[in-house]
């Protein structure tokens, strides 16, 4: 019988379960959607300790009784809410920092409770042993699962002896065949056998109601669904709930006639419920054994779209966003084939199922299941839409990779290896992001994921495996932001790692990894390494320094680099400061710039530092990542001075692009005639996760952005050039050839596209709001009347770029921090004359641009009036003028 009682401290054991390891487990329920009730069993084979108790997760429940081998066994329920005795005392909060110091006490304490099992099962010791029971309760299920079958014209699964013995486990079946060849090596050896073995081994079966769940499992309307969040499966069945508790799962799932149960692995078969005709009961079975989190539940009245490519994949969905989800799953065997065909082996996991939910039901956006997973509806797309492919396919692209590594492959412990399968999944699906949306997409992702994690790498809590921080923040480091930048962090050390060992080798360990005949499903950051050297051929002393200082420690290293060029020798000195993202603590000593930590080694490597002269580009692995905090670095150029001419004056440009006959200084249209350099790059393949700042002459940017045909180098060649103090007509007018230039790639075009808005001021006469304004117009504008044609998306780089000129424009500011006038009748103008009769695609996307760049404008007072009636001229026809400049409104 149940006793109340306050919560156990020592409850934990091994692996959270009190002593106890799960060998498989099986779950029946039964829901009811009208009173949201779910009515259930659950039994659980253990393997136990040498003590006559053991420990369970479970909360929100009723439990009516708990059997252990077919005996009525005691048990204590103490449910974490009604856990109370750590309540601080709110009426003695007196500010702020005494309310946040009370609500994370509270926060922490509700963590740590949650933490120890508080379902205690008590029972007496029984010799009979659980495969003699097994063997009776399976047999009398099979025959009974038959007779169902065969009631409703199914032909039921064929299994042999050993199979029923097991529940029809395959898995188990192969433990219970090494556990007859272990009995007997063990008789020849005298080694404990199998027999006395089996005594520990209980079947733990569970009765219990689950009434109007608050968290794991919500139904809305006729739609029930669960939400894989930290420590949550106990919220709607016992278990183990621990990342090391592992085994396979037996599931049925009795709903409504009308509906559609949709579960992990495979489904065996569907069949009338017994008990009542208006149900059917859904039996599901999942061999590979996996963590309690991972079992998901979506019930529904869904419609089911099989893939229509020959691979064994559902897209699920309600009736509305049928339509939607057969547009956006056409590409879907292209992920699964190419992650199939780089790992060299089938998808693990069975029938792989993805299930899309209204975004008003579903809790997260991505709630991943084995072989499951739940999505919000609103990433599906019709054939109309075009922001959204890009996005929507890298979404479904990485919950894929994700049932490769991270359910099928586990972390052996938590909080070890965890950040290297979250990695390797990302790892995968920039595999697929290369192969079918291009290596400037993939290049250009990764540098700019790069960016994000050094400007974020500052504290302990984006550490990869630090059992410091995650003890300290209980898992939370894994989600929000902090999520984001580790999940960054990881692909980029693991591409360091592919660098390092070539990408043959790199796939090798990837392929051992998953192998179907690896004796573990489990992974761990202490095997990786191993991998590494024996696989990858890496050298031990690299790997020792290399992962305690990318994995176990916070920071990335920031490097600062300018050059001199010494015309005598032919040489380039390099001068380098290094330093660190994490900053120095409080009662440390800094070195430059405050960024390096006393007594930092730096990082273990050798960058290499690309010099493109006259006669071509040379490599140089000149440049160490660790080594002293200032450094002095020469190179031997190749190249010889080029022979001094006399340059004549010529007319040069205005800001706008036209000419005029001012004469101004040639060194900004040519590459200096002392110097063999055109520009130079540090590390050019981003072979390592850093923070470069590189100086050198605003020519050498100018020849990287027009002749580097990388879109890294084009990107930072961008960003440097719009940050100068001093802009000359070279810098607009490179940038501005750089937005004309259709072959280039079209993200690293829109770059350039903000950089002339940042540009435009009165000191260059506005030069940067004239282009954009004039390469919209060259592209959408009907020259002859002035205003802007009907919308044509078939150019779809093309399309990108445009619709990013709106918010670009919006950016310009004048003096006085307002936008200037222009700019906002442009804006306007585009919003008011867009017409989109005849185009094949939808312009929802284009319009929410037009929206955003208005209230992206500076208004002063004086202007906030006339845009108001710059408004009403949308609704009321205001006089207007066409003309080739555009439309001009008359005041009233």
């Amino acid at each position: 019988m149940a006793k109340a009682r306050k919560q156990k401290g020592d409850g934990g054991g091994a692996g959270g379960g009190g002593g106890a390891t799960v060998l498989h487990q099986k779950l029946c329920v039964s829901i009811d959607m009208e009173n949201q009730l779910i009515y259930g069993y659950t039994e659980i084979k253990v393997l136990l300790a040498d003590n006559d108790t053991f420990a369970l997760h479970a909360d929100n429940m009723t439990i009516r009784s708990i059997l252990v081998d077919g005996e009525t066994a005691e048990f204590d329920y103490s449910p974490y809410w009604k856990n109370e005795g750590d309540q601080p005392n709110w009426s003695s909060i007196s500010c702020l920092k005494t309310a946040a110091d009370a609500a994370c006490s509270t926060y922490t304490s509700s963590l740590n409770r949650e933490a120890v099992p508080n379902l205690i099962v008590s029972y007496e010791r029984s010799v009979k042993s659980i495969t003699e029971q097994q063997l009776e309760e399976n047999s009398e299920k099979h025959e009974e699962n038959s007779g169902r079958l065969e009631e409703h014209g199914l032909k039921p699964v064929q299994a042999s002896d050993d199979q029923i013995v097991n529940g029809c486990n395959g898995s188990a079946m192969e433990e219970q065949k090494e556990k007859e060849n272990g009995n007997e090596k063990g008789k020849e050896n005298g080694i404990e056998t199998e027999t006395e073995k089996v005594k520990n081994i209980k079947l733990v079966h569970i009765d219990y109601i689950l009434e109007k769940a608050e968290t794991s499992i919500h139904f809305v309307g006729n739609v029930l669904h669960s939400s894989s969040q930290i420590r949550r499966a106990h919220c709607w069945f016992p278990c183990i709930d621990s990342t090391t508790q592992r085994c396979p799962f037996d599931l049925e799932f009795t709903v409504s006639m009308d509906l559609i149960a949709v579960s992990n692995g495979d489904l065996l078969y569907q069949v009338l419920s017994k008990e009542d005709p208006t149900k059917k009961t859904y039996v599901y079975k999942l061999n590979t054994p996996v963590s309690a989190h991972w079992i998901s539940l979506v019930v529904g009245p869904l419609e089911v779209l099989p893939d229509g490519n020959d691979i064994s994949v559902s897209h699920i969905c309600l009736s509305p966003a049928l339509s939607k989800l057969r547009n956006t799953i056409t590409f879907f065997h292209d992920a699964y084939s190419c992650y199939e065909d780089y790992l060299s082996t089938t998808f693990p996991l069975g029938l792989y199922k993805q299930i899309f939910l209204p975004p008003e039901m579903t809790v997260l956006p991505i709630s991943l299941g084995a072989s499951t997973c739940i999505f919000s509806s609103d990433i599906l797309h019709d054939e109309k839409v075009i922001d959204q492919i890009i996005g929507t396919r890298i979404k479904l692209a990485y919950a894929l990779a994700k049932q490769w590594f991270g359910i099928y492959t586990s972390a052996e412990e938590a909080n070890d290896a965890e950040w290297l399968l979250d990695g390797l999944a990302g790892f995968l699906t920039e595999i697929f992001i290369k192969r079918f949306l291009g290596n400037n997409e993939a290049r250009y992702r990764r540098f700019k994921a790069n960016s994000t994690v050094c400007e974020s790498d500052v504290s302990g809590a984006t550490a990869l495996s630090s059992p410091a921080a995650s003890s300290d923040l209980y898992g939370t480091q894994t989600i929000g932001s902090y999520g984001k930048v580790r999940s960054l962090k990881a692909v980029a050390v693991l591409q360091m790692l592919e660098k390092q060992m070539g990408p043959d080798s790199f796939r090798k360990i990837l392929q051992v990894i998953v192998a179907p005949n690896r004796a573990s499903r489990t992974l761990s950051t202490k095997e990786f390494r191993h991998l590494a050297n024996k696989v990858g051929n890496l050298e031990r002393p690299f790997l020792k320094e290399f992962f305690p200082r990318w994995v176990e420690s916070c920071g990335c290293p920031v490097m600062r680099l300018g050059i001199s060029y010494s015309k005598k020798r032919n040489m380039i000195e390099l001068a380098v400061s290094r330093g660190c993202t994490a900053k120095a603590t409080p009662d440390s000593d800094s070195h430059t710039n405050g960024d390096t930590r006393e007594g930092d080694a730096g990082w273990p490597g050798m960058m290499s530092v690309r010099v493109h002269e006259t006669d071509g580009a040379y490599d140089h692995p000149v440049l160490p990542m660790a080594g002293e905090a200032l450094q002095v670095i020469e190179i031997q150029c190749h190249s010889k001075v080029a022979a001094k001419r006399v340059w004549k004056s010529k007319k040069s440009t205005k800001f706008d692009g036209s000419d005029d006959n001012i004469d101004v200084s040639t060194q900004e249209n040519r590459t200096s005639i002392e110097s063999p350099l055109q520009w130079i790059r540090v590390d050019p393949e981003m072979e390592y996760l850093a923070e470069i700042h590189f100086h050198q002459p605003v020519q050498m940017w100018i020849n990287q952005l027009e002749k580097d045909k990388d879109v890294i180098s084009q990107s930072q060649a961008i960003s440097v050039l719009e940050k100068l103090p001093q802009l000359s007509s070279a810098v607009i007018n490179a940038l501005n050839n750089f937005l004309n230039d259709t072959k280039a790639f079209w993200r690293v075009r829109v770059e350039a596209a903000y950089a002339l808005a940042v540009t435009a001021s009165e000191a260059t006469d506005f030069a940067g709001l004239l282009h954009l304004v004039k390469f919209y117009k060259s592209h959408r504008f009907d020259a002859d009347i002035g205003m802007p044609r009907p919308n044509d998306f078939h150019d779809i780089p093309e399309y990108f770029v445009l619709e990013a000129i709106p918010h670009a424009v919006a950016l310009v500011r004048s003096s006085d921090k307002n936008s200037p006038k222009g700019a906002i009748e442009f804006i306007l103008q585009l919003l008011k004359y867009n017409d989109n009769n005849g185009n094949i695609y939808s312009d929802v996307y284009w319009l929410s641009a037009m929206v955003q760049a208005i209230g992206e404008l500076e208004l002063g007072q004086q202007l906030y009036a006339w845009l108001q009636w710059g408004l009403d001229c949308q609704l009321h026809s205001y006089p207007c003028t066409n003309s080739k400049e555009g439309v001009i409104f008359h005041m009233p």
